[in-house]
């Protein structure tokens, strides 16, 4: 059991959901628009977790009263902001470059860390992270490398610019983890939730009033609410904390980069979606520099460098 709880672990099957959560933004479209889906997910998770938690909500409601902006922002951010991003970026991309897009996300939360905290890195870590930012080139670019230095035009897809936006939209999150109040994860994972519910109800409302909303009717839209309400705003969330809490924000971050083998065959079995070879190439270097990135922290941490 102590296995099924170690913080890798956690870390991999929140991945797990959260690749399914990229293709279950696919599957919404036309069944429930970005905005309507981002606050359906997050009321219904509220509702659960609200019940779920609420004796620890009522012991560790003094330690979360005073820090209630917090809590509202990073619930905004993390919450509402990247789904937000998501749903919209996969209207216009495919769940394959949207997750590999999303591997970037270890290099925005790195980068805050040393601006903010003027934490260090090594150059096995910033050959690692290099290795991710060519595997998001070779994404956005069809693998195409050569348009980003012979044309001023780079003819980027819309989507994977969204889902750039988004992964530094969670970065900010992530990073914000290290200033999280000392209570009981129920307690913060439903506080984050309640301002991911506010936010949402604004971009929910917005949507509406531009004629764009699109709430679900069908089984398939409910079907979509339900899991992105429980497996990925649930589940991964709570698993993301205890995560980050475990190792620190740096090594999380890196298991980010193993959401695009987990969307690549969901969408492929699931969508009928193609998978290209400089999705492959791509694949290899993000992973590559997960295990580079990941080798050299562990070594930061045993010295306590």
């Amino acid at each position: 059991m102590k296995f099924l709880t170690s913080p890798q672990i956690l870390l991999t099957f929140t991945c797990l959901f959260w690749a399914g959560n990229t293709v279950a933004g696919k599957f919404a479209i036309g069944h429930v628009s970005p905005q309507a889906l981002t606050f359906l997910r997050w009321a219904l998770a509220l509702c659960i977790i609200g019940f779920i938690a609420r004796k620890q909500l009522r012991e560790d409601w003094a330690a979360l009263r005073p820090r209630w902006t917090y809590w509202l922002l990073m619930g905004g951010f993390g919450f509402a902001g990247f789904n937000t991003s998501l749903y919209t970026a996969v209207q216009y991309t495919s769940p394959i470059n949207v997750s590999i897009v999303q591997t970037s996300m270890p290099l925005f939360i790195f980068f805050i860390n040393f601006l903010v905290f003027q934490i260090r890195f090594k150059a096995a870590q910033i050959a690692g992270y290099f290795l991710t930012v060519i595997g998001v080139l070779v994404t956005v670019t069809n693998g195409n490398l050569a348009q980003i230095f012979t044309s001023g035009d780079f003819g980027f897809n819309r989507g994977d610019l969204i889902m750039l936006a988004g992964a530094f939209i969670y970065a900010v999150y992530s990073v914000g983890l290290r200033t999280m109040p000392k209570v009981h994860w129920q307690s913060s994972l439903a506080a984050f939730i309640s301002g991911g519910v506010v936010f949402a109800i604004f971009g929910a409302v917005f949507e509406t009033w531009a004629g764009n909303a699109i709430w679900p009717t069908t089984a398939q839209g409910f079907a979509v609410v339900a899991y992105t309400g429980i497996f990925p705003s649930l589940i991964s969330q709570g698993f993301f904390i205890a995560g980050v809490t475990a190792i620190g924000a740096n090594r999380a971050g890196v298991f980010m980069n193993i959401i695009p083998i987990f969307t690549a065959i969901m969408a492929v079995i699931m969508l009928g979606e193609n998978l290209h070879p400089y999705h492959a190439i791509a694949f290899v270097l993000v992973v590559a520099g997960v295990m580079i990135a990941q080798r050299a922290s562990r070594a930061e941490a045993k010295t306590g460098t």
